[in-house]
């Protein structure tokens, strides 16, 4: 039986297939139609669907539409507020509004018969997709799942207990009390767009949080039995857009007695310090949601997903600050993770079939042929070379201070860049991460950049109180052990932590080749890592990676077994 799940509400578009409750394929459509996010994020268009995505999951299992039996659908109109204008505010306009918006999202059913399809399409509740990627994905038979983002219908936060095949839906914090909006918010008040939580989590580690934290909880507060609120009066979620992204910062500049950092200006140690103050509240309010969970699942396992899951910070803190012993933590916590949760919540909540298989890796897109990897060197016209030995080769490259674009096998699914779609270079070199962050991925300087570790060395080099399954995706900080920072100072934020990857023989056997190869040389397991794109979506494609390659000050192009150096072709 073949169960697809789709996400296009909103942002991160993405597509999913499962045959008997295994994950075939899963893909975001930024990654094919080059536009970040995979469409404009607007209320009208829930039905634009991430048709390069679908196409690609059905080509790589060599079926049609009509051989699916279900699709899965990340949003359920039904759970809208009857009263939306008294629920959002006025930004989302009256009931016959939010009406349109629900039958946008019902013409996803006529779109895909339109296609071929002819089974039946479910509307999963948002959040309930969140939870069944993360728990369905696990290895756990029995876990507490935590949901937080900016929204999903109604709430932005939401607790589930997982057994077996099914999820118990446990409580739900409602709308305005909004993690993810009040990022967004901030993020925006910063300077940034309102996407940019990523950056501004990073910028966190400089500041000093207690400057700032109690203006954050006037606006936050902690209630009972794991609930929290939000004054919405100063914070004007409602007034959030993302085309064009921004909101109405005059509350909080009144908050903080400053006005809103203009995009170009310099930041100052205040923006820095209401960063960290923002990163510590996240942390209490989080820490505070997973105690109650624990106390009401009765597990030791543990699960999260939704946009705030991103937040790597926070996965340490309420990982090894609860009793939980286990940790999952969905690959593609954002929303294109809804687009797999879909699919497992029908294959085995719905349908009740037993069958599961843990997502151990997240390298489920596109891959390409040696055939395929030439033909795009050939219409470039470049020099390039064939190196049966690449791990070595490459690893010797980076040892020389060389930036390497490492392009191979399938894509990850997910923001994080995981060895198959990466830059690489040396950790040891103290000016690499100023290096790739202005001249190569032109970005901010407070941009940390993340090891990849051989996972059988990772605790020789970082502090690790819990061992987390979320490192190998990327998705948890660690500090670094006292007496190695200075050995890797390229991937050592000002804060002593690393975003860290920990990479296993087992699930990427070239990748693990490469740091092996590098520590042969060096004595150091690591490798820098950071995404292979400059302002734009991850590569998908040989001819994404050499565009990108030819377009930057990146030294060497690795397609497969093939080797591009810039020199050979000025």
């Amino acid at each position: 039986m073949y169960v697809m799940g789709i996400n296009s509400v909103f942002h991160e578009s993405a597509a999913c297939l499962l045959k008997d409750g295994e994950i075939l394929v899963a893909a975001e459509e930024e990654r094919f139609n080059r536009v970040k996010h995979g469409k404009k994020p607007r209320q009208d268009n829930p039905d634009e669907l991430p048709l390069n995505a679908i196409k690609h999951c059905l080509e790589s299992e060599g079926i049609t539409f009509e051989q699916v039996d279900y699709v899965g659908y990340s949003m359920n109109p039904e759970k809208m507020p009857e009263k939306p204008e008294e629920f959002f505010g006025e930004e989302w306009g009256n009931s016959a509004e939010v009406d349109k918006f629900c039958q946008k999202i019902y013409q996803v059913d006529n779109k895909l018969k339109a296609m071929g399809f002819q089974g039946e399409t479910r509307w999963i509740d948002h959040h309930t997709a969140h939870a069944a990627s993360a728990f369905y994905a696990s290895p756990f038979k029995h876990s507490a799942v935590l949901v937080v983002d900016g929204i999903g219908e109604a709430s932005s936060s939401s607790f589930y207990i997982g057994k077996d095949n099914k999820l118990e839906f446990l409580q739900e914090i409602l709308y305005p009390a909004s993690l993810g909006f009040l990022w967004e918010s901030v993020s925006h008040w910063l300077g940034f767009s309102v996407y940019d939580a990523a950056k501004v989590m990073g910028l966190s580690a400089y500041g000093n949080p207690q400057r700032y934290l109690n203006q954050f909880r006037k606006i936050v507060k902690i209630t009972p039995d794991g609930q929290f609120s939000m004054d919405n009066t100063i914070l004007n979620f409602d007034t959030i857009t993302y085309d064009p992204p921004e909101a109405d910062c005059r509350g909080l500049e009144q908050l903080f007695g400053l006005p809103k950092r203009q995009h170009g200006e310099d930041l100052t140690q205040e923006h820095e310090d209401v960063a960290a103050a923002l990163q510590v509240i996240t942390d209490e309010v989080l820490l505070h949601m997973t105690k109650y969970l624990y106390d009401q699942s009765h597990s030791p396992n543990l699960c999260v997903a939704g946009g705030v899951a991103l937040n790597c910070v926070s996965n340490r803190v309420i990982f090894e600050e609860t009793e939980f012993s286990k940790l999952y933590v969905q690959p593609a916590s954002h929303d294109a993770g809804t687009a797999i949760g879909a699919a497992f919540f029908i294959w085995n909540h719905i349908l009740e079939n037993k069958q599961r298989k843990a997502m151990t890796h997240a390298y489920l897109g596109p891959s390409f042929s040696n055939k395929d990897m030439q033909a795009a060197l050939d219409a470039h016209q470049l020099n390039y070379q064939y190196v049966d030995e690449i791990e070595q080769k490459v690893a010797s490259l980076i040892s020389q201070d060389n930036i390497v674009s490492f392009f191979q096998g399938r894509m990850e699914i997910g923001p994080r860049a995981l060895g198959n779609r990466s830059l690489l270079a040396d950790p040891r070199h103290p000016d690499m991460q100023a290096i790739l962050n202005h001249k190569v991925k032109h970005r901010e300087y407070f941009r940390p950049l993340a090891p990849s570790v051989l996972s059988e060395e990772i605790g020789n080099w970082f502090e690790i109180k819990k061992q987390t399954s979320a490192s190998d995706f990327m998705l948890v900080t660690y500090p670094a052990k006292e007496e190695v920072r200075k050995k890797i100072p390229a991937v050592v934020h000002v804060d002593g932590t690393s975003r860290v990857q920990s990479v296993k023989q087992e699930t990427n056997p070239r990748y693990h080749r490469l740091i092996s190869e590098f520590y042969r040389i060096t004595g150091v397991p690591i490798l820098l890592n950071t995404s292979f794109n400059d302002n734009e979506p991850i590569v998908c494609t040989p001819n994404d990676a050499i565009n990108t390659f030819l377009k930057t000050k990146i030294d060497f192009l690795v397609l497969g077994n093939f080797l591009v150096s810039k020199k050979d072709n000025l």
